[in-house]
């Protein structure tokens, strides 16, 4: 039996057959057929008031939920193109984001028309795929394969170009299936024998450390990683980012590791002699590339579900192509099986001594007076965010130093753009994982700039109820950029500068809740206050704009600096 169907009406029932919750959305005339059937649709309509921010949001919720995240582009052309930087940042994140935007008649192709531009070119390098839908008939059957695209390891986002003409025309479509019918829903294990082989490498270590990237954060692996590092008793370290992939509170837990890490856990990655690096690339903010970030003489395990990442940056002792989540499950079960393990409790020991003190020290070394210092800041942060808390982050600096210097007690709360080092990227996330997770706290952290950039997403937060707290850290400026031009270029300030109207004053204009600390012992009850309104928040915090910092020194070399 078939259904008689327009094409918009069959990308809504196609979104259904998904079991799709929440589409992030900006209204256009090019897909008014889908909108006018969302409006009898159980799934829930969150209009943004940009492209951009909506793909950020779709982005947070599909981290967030680890189901695909859809953002709706109603017009081609502009609303099509503000979609680019929100996809390039799902796709170096590895999101499920499925973006759908509308397009020109495929009559006005080539003409010069209204509003034209090539979009199947413009999102190919931007995407895991790129489709145009060529009729209405085809319009499920290419949904279907762009949630499975999405979801597929390595996932990341995908775009469907609807053309107004194949929206609008009606077809006769068959019952659609369920994503049960058709999708993977299995993972590739190691091979015994590579088991077995690095179970003996990692027994045979001195100083094993295990390094575990997004594929133990994404696949919320934690346990298993856990209960490997416990059977052989050694340290964790976190790629990245992925700070919030092992529990804060795990004696194990070094926390991140590398040039954007801490020095606890850079000091085990360099002095490692066995080094399984699980789920992760190695790449360019775990290691800059270079080994002054890893031990050159150290075997290294790596254990990656995308065959191309394995020995790509660094030669590996063992590759193993596999889920890291399973891997660490077969080491375990092999490590505990065979037992004879040398001696690395004395590694273990002092790393922990060391950690201990290390986090004793950055509480007491915190320049708690004011003009507010970060790491006053951060400590307070610490000291007052729920420990369920998810929490979102902007690039710049001080989100960059802030990622590492907070406390992730919960696997699954840290969502940064450090990949992309896209400002911009907080609240908008911290709506998307919020509309995932409603009963969670979601505190977003922004500098004044990015917060500026985006600042009309508090009518989408206002306008849906979704009540999270965007903490602005408000230094006056572009705070990277001008430490590189205090430090590297004789201070010669340009561009370097921000004014902005009072964020708690602007805040209340939206309708949400606004609250200002000028000084330290400010934040700890903004903060409590903001997450108890019952309102989306905003609490701008007063940071020194002196206290800057130049996190990318190597990029500077040439300049003596």
């Amino acid at each position: 039996m078939t259904t008689p169907m327009s094409g918009g009406q069959a990308a809504v029932a196609a979104l259904e057959a998904e079991d799709v919750s929440h589409v992030f959305g900006l209204i256009g005339s090019a897909t008014m057929e889908m909108f006018d059937a969302l409006y009898d649709s159980p799934i829930k309509m969150i209009g943004v008031h940009d492209e951009r921010t909506g793909t950020h949001m779709a982005d947070g919720f599909a981290r967030a939920s680890g189901r695909a995240g859809v953002v709706l582009a109603g017009q081609n052309g502009p609303g099509a193109t503000n979609l680019v930087t929100g996809l390039s940042q799902a796709k170096a994140a590895f999101s499920p984001v499925v973006s759908i935007a509308g397009m020109l008649a495929q009559g006005h192709i080539y003409r010069d028309a209204f509003q034209e531009v090539d979009q199947q070119a413009l999102f190919t390098p931007v995407t895991k795929k790129t489709w145009t839908a060529p009729s209405a008939d085809r319009v499920p059957e290419l949904l279907r394969e762009a949630f499975r695209t999405a979801l597929s390891p390595r996932q990341g986002p995908v775009q469907l170009n609807l053309p107004r003409d194949v929206l609008a025309a009606q077809a006769d479509f068959p019952p659609l299936q369920k994503p049960s019918g058709y999708r993977n829903q299995s993972v590739p294990a190691a091979q015994d024998a590579d088991i077995k082989a690095a179970a003996k490498m990692l027994l045979g270590a001195h100083q094993p450390v295990i390094i575990a990237g997004g594929g133990i954060k994404n696949t919320r692996g934690h346990e298993a990683a856990i209960a490997l590092a416990e059977a052989l008793n050694c340290p964790i370290v976190t790629s990245p980012g992925h700070g919030d992939a092992i529990p804060f509170g795990h004696p194990l837990n070094a926390g991140q590791m590398g040039p954007r890490g801490n020095a606890v856990a850079s000091r085990l990655v360099k002095e490692a002699d066995v080094i399984l690096a699980l789920g992760t690339r190695l790449g360019f903010n775990a290691t800059f590339y270079t080994y002054d970030n890893i031990n050159r003489d150290a075997q290294i395990i790596q254990v990656e579900l995308e065959p191309t990442a394995i020995g790509r940056f660094f030669p590996v002792s063992m590759g193993i192509w596999a889920d890291a989540r399973t891997c660490a499950r077969q080491l375990t079960d092999v490590v505990n099986l065979l037992r004879d393990r040398a001696n690395a409790d004395a590694w273990t020991r002092d790393f922990q001594a060391e950690r201990h003190a290390f986090l004793t020290r950055r509480d007491a070394d915190a320049i708690m007076t004011n003009p507010m210092q970060p790491s006053g800041l951060f400590k307070t942060l610490r000291d007052v965010l729920p420990h369920d808390a998810a929490i979102t982050m902007d690039a710049g600096t001080l989100c960059l130093q802030a990622t590492d210097a907070l406390n992730y007690w919960t696997p699954g709360s840290l969502f940064t753009p450090l990949d992309f080092g896209l400002v911009g990227f907080s609240m908008a996330c911290g709506i998307g994982v919020k509309c995932a997770e409603p009963d969670r706290p979601v505190v977003s952290l922004m500098g004044d700039g990015g917060f500026g950039m985006t600042v009309s997403e508090l009518s989408t937060a206002v306008d849906h109820g979704i009540n999270t707290v965007t903490v602005v850290m408000n230094n006056k400026c572009w705070g990277a950029e001008k430490a590189y031009q205090r430090d590297f270029f004789n201070g010669r300030y340009i561009g370097a500068d921000v004014s902005s109207p009072p964020f708690d004053k602007l805040a209340e204009l939206y309708g949400a809740a606004g609250f200002k600390a000028d000084r330290l012992d400010e934040v700890g009850p903004a903060i409590e206050a903001a997450l108890a309104c019952g309102k989306p928040a905003v609490v701008d915090v007063a940071v020194d704009p002196s206290a800057l910092y130049s996190f990318r020194r190597d990029s500077f070399k040439h300049r003596g600096g």
